[in-house]
This record gives C-alpha cells, structure tokens and sequence, in this order.
C-alpha cells in the first residue's frame, strides 16, 4: 500500500471548531470555567495589592448587556470580572494577541480583538454573536489608557451602537481615581441604562456619536456626584 493510500484510508481527526459563544447551563447561565479558575485565583490576589470597594448596587442583570467602563491600568477588567461569575467577553485591542501567551489566555476567557480605529467587521460580528446569545461584553470606550489630567478621555463609538442593535442595556463602571498598589480604590457603579427609545431606528453617525457622548456624560456625573458624597462625610466628621 502507497502512502498516498495510506493517508486516505487512516481516519482523520476532527479539528474542533472554535466558538466565541458559550451555551447557557440549564440555570440559564452562560460559564466559563477557565475564567472562573483565573477569577478564583486572581481577584483575591488582586484586592490585597490594589484593593477596592464598590460603590452602588450590583446591578447585573439576566442575559445580555454591555459594561462600560473609564480605564486607567492594564489590570482594570478585574473589576467586572468581579461583578459576576458568568461569563464576561472582554473587548482587547488586537496588539495583545500577538503575544502567545497572552493569545493563549485570552481565547481561553473568550476576549475579543478589535483594531484600534474599530474599523474591523468580524469582531463586530463576534460582539453581536454574543449579545445576541445572551452573554455578556465589557468595553472600554476611551479606547486607551488614561494618562494624563482629563477626567474621561473621549469615547469611541461601539458601545451605544451594539446596545441599540441588540437591544441590551448598558450597565457604567467609574473607577473614580487612577488604582494605586496598597491604597483603596472606589468603583462606582450605575444603574443599567436602556436605551430603548432609539431601538428599530436608523441612526446616523452623528445621532450614535451624541449617545455616546450621553453616556460619557453620565459617568462624569456619577463621578461629581461621588466627589460631593465624599466631601460630606469629611464635612460631617469635621
């Protein structure tokens, strides 16, 4: 027998197809027991070197919705990931699959990449794949870190665009200063916003882009909001 037909008669193996997705348990719940595994490890570690306390209720609703939250360090999706034990699709720039360990890491907890000027169809895809299904995603709207003076760097269109189409609320993140290592952080939360009044529209770039300015305005006012709640406790122990 050639190898040619032995390359014929030996049964191939079939190559598992990857999914962006993940079924839902018979409680409705969408897990990733990786990511699990790396939230059970990591968040305590995390909240020793760089603790923080949440500020509002924990408002995570059942099914699909959009966190958005301002971003200041590499390690900042740790405080979604602690909102919840479902499973959260972190929104990446694409620079950070290049490296295979972190390739690795973030197809294994379901991160999607995106290119920096968002122009890219099959991430956007892969977003309205798993909204759609019911999952979660967390964005960060500015785009990159926040490394300078300004309160909120300017958002980036995605968020409003994909919780209109998939008709899914958006739930605010504030982290209220930049985290230092040993000192508390506040992280604010909001209530999940729905923007229903916009859903089965057509919305032009500029209509999208003044409800993104919407919500980087409502997170400025949670920040001014925490500030003067702050202000009246110095002012009550005074």
């Amino acid at each position: 027998m050639t190898e040619n037909q032995i390359e014929k008669t030996t049964p191939k193996k079939k190559e598992k197809k990857y999914s962006i997705t993940i079924a839902a348990n018979q409680k409705g719940e969408h897990i990733n027991h990786f990511l699990n595994v790396i939230r059970a490890i990591f968040l305590p570690i995390f909240r020793v070197i760089k603790p923080f306390r949440f500020y509002g209720e924990k408002n995570v609703p059942v099914g699909g919705c959009i966190f958005i939250c301002n971003h200041y360090a590499m390690l900042d999706p740790a405080y979604a990931a602690a909102l919840t034990w479902e499973q959260i699709h972190f929104v990446a720039k694409k620079e950070l699959f290049s490296n295979p360990i972190m390739n690795f890491l973030l197809k294994k907890i379901k991160a999607i990449g995106v290119n920096r000027d968002g122009n890219d169809a099959r991430s956007l895809l892969d977003c309205f794949k798993c909204l759609k299904n019911g999952e979660k995603l967390c964005i960060f709207p500015e785009g990159t870190r926040n490394k300078g003076e300004a309160e909120m760097l300017p958002f980036h269109s995605g968020a409003a665009m994909m919780a209109i189409k998939c008709k899914v609320p958006i739930i605010p993140i504030v982290i209220y200063q930049k985290p230092k290592f040993f000192r508390m952080t506040h992280v604010l939360l909001g209530e999940p916003i729905e923007l229903d009044s916009y859903y089965g529209r057509k919305l032009s770039d500029e209509e999208i882009k003044e409800v993104d300015e919407f919500l980087r305005q409502k997170m400025l006012q949670m920040k001014a909001e925490h500030t003067d709640y702050l202000e009246s406790i110095k002012k009550n122990k005074a």
